[in-house]
């Protein structure tokens, strides 16, 4: 049975392999695309280390990138395994779907063979599913004929746990699209030798410019060619009639820009970032009419002759309907169908973001704690206050070092002292005492299911539109106001004192009391609130948890016909 957190945990699997997917289509050389990929699965798959092992033509297997730890691919990098050796591996280990896993039981009997590997010390797995040291996991990589083009290795999840269903399918699908990359960046390359013996031929070279003048005037979707270098960087030559078309304008008038005039303002930065040769990006151009529009740009550098001027080739796809749709899709998603206002899901990742896992207390104690200790000698050993690691030893001590620290050292059994989260803190008390924090403000309607009842859920629909109109307008910019579900809101408002909160409470009630006009008829709910407070070290379920309950006890409190009456 699929768990209420699935869905979350396969969107943000999805959105993490978009992200390193895209990044796949970025790299320009058949090493940029190796490494690209092995540091796509240690930024976004959740893995610590990996690498590509790719086919050489004489059929062995060598460590061609290695992402992860510069220790491991300064040892490994380069060296070659047999092609029997990788089948032997390949044969044995389990099928997770298209991936090969081998678990450290039964990975002794390699050893021995000459696969290059690289393993660290770690205790025995605790529980079924987690992480050993010696555990190997491998993703083949296929050409579209069938042909092995590489495995991909991969090592020390960052949870510690085997994969699951979706982690396997997402390393699954990446392997599928590196392999893609892959083979384009060899194509590329063939493409770009061929290029080169192409332009010191000058039959050929006619011959080509006459077949490029045809494609680039006739293409279905937008081209131009720009200058490259000096003054006029960027200005365009040449424009075809298709994007004439998208943006409106006549070739004579395109002549007088550069990209950098047309791009929307917001994305002005996008475009500088964009290479000139294999560079890609997506954007908004400005329309005649004022308008913009999405496009993807995809480009190339030319030359006119050999050793002749070279131009910047631009091919500009018309993305405005799939934009849309994915934006559509987004709202879809993260917001209520029925008010507009952000959802439960939405709610509890914007309240997730500002909340951590360690309470604000305990963070300044043990800071305070931590630093006393290290100006003082106490409980910091000679490495710490030699400038390196806790544990490294003395300086010369083998494994000592000096280059200062990868990570943020912990002197505070766990508190990161570079931590720099803007801890949630709550008011001690409901007096004020002059703490600023995040509440959150949980409303419940009273007399709602009365209407529903009476007059219907066309009714009960209108009032709900209406009551998420006027918490809206009754909060701040930034604030946020979510619809939870059924008749229950949710305003999360930051920087407020606990007087503020109630003033906050008493001010959104009465703006739900006035009686509200459905189809020439007027009904009126009330409102009860519940004020909560998010603190770090509480999750978002326990936050909401609290507001809700408050909420109740504020409900109970007063008679029913004051809560009708708001």
């Amino acid at each position: 049975m699929e768990t209420e957190s699935e869905p979350y945990v396969r969107l943000a699997t999805l959105r993490q392999l978009h992200r390193v997917v895209a990044d796949l289509n970025t790299a320009r050389s058949l090493a940029d695309t190796l490494q690209t990929v092995v540091d796509g699965i240690v930024t976004g798959l959740g893995y610590e280390l990996a690498c590509v092992n790719l086919v050489r033509p004489d059929g062995d297997l060598v460590v061609a990138a290695f992402a992860g730890d510069p220790a491991a691919e300064a040892l490994i990098t380069g060296r070659v395994g047999s092609r029997a050796s990788w089948e032997r591996r390949l044969a044995m280990g389990e099928d997770w779907d298209g991936l090969r896993f081998i678990p450290h039981t039964e990975g002794w009997v390699l050893l021995e063979d000459d696969v290059p590997q690289w393993h660290t010390d770690g205790p025995d797995p605790r529980f079924e599913d987690e992480w050993h040291p010696e555990d190997r996991l491998y993703a083949p990589m296929y050409a579209t004929g069938g042909e092995l083009l590489g495995v991909i290795s991969v090592d020390r999840p960052r949870n510690g746990r085997h994969p699951g269903a979706w982690g396997r399918e997402a390393l699954q699908m990446y392997a599928f699209q590196a392999a893609i990359a892959i083979s384009n960046a060899r194509l590329r390359a063939n493409m770009q030798r061929a290029l080169v013996r192409l332009e010191r031929e000058q039959q050929a070279l006619r011959a080509s410019e006459e077949s490029f003048r045809q494609a680039f005037e006739y293409a279905p979707s937008g081209m131009a060619i720009a200058e490259m270098g000096g003054d006029q960087h960027g200005r365009l030559l040449r424009t075809n009639d298709a994007l004439c078309r998208l943006l409106g304008r006549p070739a004579s008038v395109l002549r007088r820009y550069s990209f950098s005039d047309l791009v929307h303002p917001e994305d002005i930065g996008t475009l500088l970032r964009t290479s000139a040769e294999g560079g890609r990006a997506e954007l908004r151009l400005g329309r005649r009419d004022g308008t913009y529009v999405w496009v993807s740009l995809r480009n190339s550098v030319v030359a006119d002759a050999a050793d002749g001027p070279r131009f910047l080739l631009t091919h500009v796809e018309d993305i405005e309907e799939r934009k849309r749709h994915e934006l559509q899709l987004a709202h879809r998603a993260s917001h209520d169908s029925l008010t507009g206002l952000p959802n439960s899901a939405e709610l509890r990742a914007r309240l997730s973001a500002r909340l951590c896992r360690m309470p604000q207390q305990t963070m300044r104690s043990a800071a305070v704690e931590a630093l006393d200790a290290a100006y003082e000698g106490r409980g910091v050993d000679a490495a710490v206050l030699a400038g390196g690691p806790p544990g490294a030893g003395e300086p010369g001590d083998p494994g000592f070092r000096y280059d200062g620290f990868p990570e943020p050292f912990d002197l505070s059994g766990g508190v990161d002292l570079y931590d720099h989260h803007v801890h949630a803190v709550a008011p001690a008390s409901e007096v004020d005492d002059g703490t600023k924090g995040l509440a959150v403000l949980f409303c419940d309607l009273d007399g709602f299911k009365s209407i529903n009842d009476r007059f219907g859920h066309h009714t009960g629909d209108a009032v709900l539109i209406e009551v998420a109109r006027r918490l809206t307008t009754g909060v701040r910019d930034g604030d946020t106001v979510a619809r939870l579900g059924g008749d229950e809101f949710v305003v999360l408002a930051d920087g407020l004192g606990a007087a503020d909160a109630a003033d906050l409470a008493v001010r959104l009630r009465n703006a739900i009391i006035p009686p509200i006009r459905v189809d020439g008829r007027a009904v009126r709910v009330g409102a009860s609130f519940g004020i909560g407070w998010a603190s770090c070290g509480m999750s978002a379920d326990e936050v909401l948890r609290s507001a809700d309950q408050r909420m109740y006890i504020e409900k109970r409190s007063r008679s029913k016909a004051h809560r009708r009456a708001g």
